[in-house]
């Protein structure tokens, strides 16, 4: 147990709600972040979580839930903009897209 787990993460049973509020806490602690490093590991945070809305969404025509999925996507694309990631920043407004 040395390298394992302590506490196992229960990700894969949130609910599509608390997966993006996961998601938005992810992204609103990349936005605050002074450090490049934590910020991109947050920016990948917040991609897993929206991984794991996306495969819930497919179930829900709730479209208030899938314009605010669109906004989180867009607020990634934005943030790893100015981190000079440019393709990967047009590859979440193109998730973005789908969503909204």
């Amino acid at each position: 147990m040395l390298f394992g787990s302590i506490i196992s993460s229960p990700r894969g049973n949130l609910s599509l709600q608390q997966a993006l509020n996961l998601a938005n806490l992810y992204l609103e602690n990349a936005e605050k972040s002074t450090d490049y490093d934590i910020c991109l590991v947050l920016c990948h945070d917040v991609e897993v979580s929206l991984s794991q809305v996306k495969k819930t969404i497919r179930k829900i025509e709730d479209e208030a839930m899938r314009e605010r999925i669109a906004h989180v996507y867009i607020e990634v694309g934005r943030l790893l903009e100015r981190l000079d990631y440019s393709s990967e920043a047009k590859a979440f407004y193109k998730k973005a897209l789908k969503f909204g």
